[in-house]
C-alpha cells in the first residue's frame, strides 16, 4: 500500500477567474487573481502561502515568477508539467510535503489567456518523430486515432461520442460561468464539422481563458479555517508514455493504474462515488476514463453515456460545470475539476449542485493520453 496521508490533509481554498474571454490579461494575472480568491475563501493571507505549485503555459520558470509576482518568498516552489495532469501531481507533492511538516499552507495556481493570445488550443508536447511525417494536428489527430480503434473495437459510434458533448453541454447550461450555454443537441453535433475523423469540432474542447486556484493544508488546521473542509482522501499518478505512437492499447490508458491506487488508498470503489469530474478535452476522453476508472467494463462506454446517463438527471453526474467541452478550457483544465468537486462536496454549486454529494472524484489527462492522475475527494464525514 502507497503511504499517502490519507484524509489528513484538505482543501480549505477554492476558485476561479476570467473564465471565457479576459483580453488585456496575461496568464500570471489570471492566475494571480485567482490565487487571491482561493486565499479569501480560506480565510487566510498570501504571507501564509510557504509552498507555491503553478504551471503558465508561457514560462517555464513560472515558479519563480508566480511567487515575485504574488510577494511571497516561500520555501518551496513546484512547476512539474505534465499538461493537464500537473495540478492533480501538485496535490500529492503537497500533501507528502504537509504531512512532512516542510510546510504549512500550500496554494496551487493556473491561469492561461489561449483565447485571448491566440484564439487556437495549443500543444506544448514535442512532435514524435514517428507521427511527424503523417503530419496530424496535434493534440486533435492522437485523440482521433484512439476514437476510431474503440470504435473498431466495441462497436462505438459517433452517435455516443455526441452523447457526452450533448451532456456537458446540458450541465453547462445550468452553470452561470459556463462559457458556451446554447442548446447543442445529437444531431448539431453529427453535422458539426469534421476536425480529425471522426471526430468534429462538436467532440473537442473549447478554447477560452481562465484560472483556478486552491489552497491545502492539514486537517487538524483546516477545521479553524473553512467551515467546510475537503479532504484529499487517496491520490494517485500514473506516465505510460509521452505520445500515443507508443501505446500498446489506444483503447486503455494510465488512468486504468491512477485509478486502482486512488481508490485503494481512499478505501472506496466506483460505486461509492457520488460525482464525477474528468478531464474531457475530446470526447473519447470521457467514455476512455468512464471506463478505465471502473464505471462501467471496458468497451461499454458509449453505451454507458447514453440516453443522458452522465447529464442532469442521469444516474452518473460527470463533469457538472460543462467540462472541458462547455465550460472553459484555457490549455489545461486539471485544477478545474479540483474547484468543481468542492463546490459540490459544499453544495456550493447552485442549480447544478448534486444532492447529499459527499464524495468526488476528480481526474486529470495530461498529453496525448500519456499521463493521467486520479483523486478522491471527500467531507469530513468520509474520513
Amino acid at each position: 500500500m502507497e503511504q499517502f496521508p490519507r484524509g489528513r490533509m484538505a482543501i480549505v481554498g477554492a476558485a476561479t477567474y476570467g473564465m471565457g474571454e479576459s483580453p488585456g490579461m496575461r496568464p500570471l494575472d489570471l492566475a494571480a487573481q485567482a490565487a487571491v480568491l482561493a486565499l479569501k475563501d480560506a480565510n487566510l493571507a498570501l504571507a501564509d502561502v510557504d509552498a507555491l505549485f503553478v504551471c503558465t503555459p508561457d514560462d517555464a520558470l513560472s515558479g519563480l515568477s508566480a511567487a515575485e509576482y504574488l510577494g511571497i518568498t516561500p520555501r518551496f516552489t513546484e512547476n512539474n508539467r505534465t499538461g493537464g495532469s500537473a495540478f492533480h501531481s501538485h496535490v500529492i507533492t503537497a500533501s507528502l510535503m504537509l504531512e512532512a511538516g516542510y510546510c504549512d499552507t500550500a496554494l496551487i495556481i493556473y491561469g492561461s489567456n489561449q483565447r485571448t493570445a491566440s484564439g487556437g488550443l495549443v500543444s506544448m508536447r514535442l512532435p514524435s518523430p514517428y507521427e511527424k511525417p503523417y503530419k496530424p494536428l496535434t493534440p486533435m489527430s492522437s485523440y482521433a486515432l484512439a476514437a476510431s480503434r474503440h470504435m473498431h473495437e466495441y462497436g462505438t459510434t459517433r452517435e455516443q461520442l455526441a452523447e457526452v458533448a450533448v451532456a456537458a453541454r446540458n450541465w453547462a447550461r445550468l452553470n452561470p460561468e459556463a462559457f458556451a450555454r446554447d442548446e447543442l443537441t445529437i444531431e448539431d453535433c453529427l453535422k458539426a464539422r469534421m476536425v480529425s475523423d471522426p471526430l468534429s469540432v462538436r467532440d473537442c474542447c473549447l478554447v477560452t481563458d481562465g484560472a483556478a486556484a486552491i489552497v491545502l493544508t492539514r486537517a487538524d488546521r483546516a477545521r479553524d479555517l473553512h467551515a467546510q473542509p475537503i479532504h484529499v482522501l487517496g491520490a494517485a499518478a500514473a506516465t505510460w508514455y509521452s505520445g500515443v505512437d507508443q501505446s500498446g492499447d489506444l483503447t486503455v490508458t494510465a488512468a486504468r493504474e491512477s485509478g486502482r491506487r486512488a481508490y485503494a488508498i481512499a478505501g472506496v470503489g466506483p460505486q461509492d462515488i457520488d460525482v464525477v469530474q474528468l478531464y474531457d478535452a475530446f470526447t473519447i476522453n470521457t467514455i476512455l476514463f468512464l471506463e478505465d476508472l471502473g464505471f462501467c467494463p471496458k468497451g461499454e462506454g458509449g453505451r454507458f453515456v447514453s440516453g443522458g446517463n452522465i447529464g442532469p438527471g442521469g444516474s452518473l453526474p460527470v463533469n457538472t460545470n460543462g467540462g472541458g467541452l462547455s465550460c472553459c478550457h484555457p490549455g489545461m483544465y486539471g485544477l478545474f475539476t479540483l474547484v468543481e468537486s468542492c463546490l459540490q462536496l459544499r453544495g456550493q454549486a447552485g442549480d447544478r449542485q448534486v444532492a447529499d454529494a459527499r464524495l468526488a472524484l476528480a481526474h486529470a489527462n495530461g498529453g496525448t493520453l500519456s499521463s493521467q492522475a486520479t483523486m478522491i475527494l471527500g467531507t469530513a464525514d468520509c474520513v
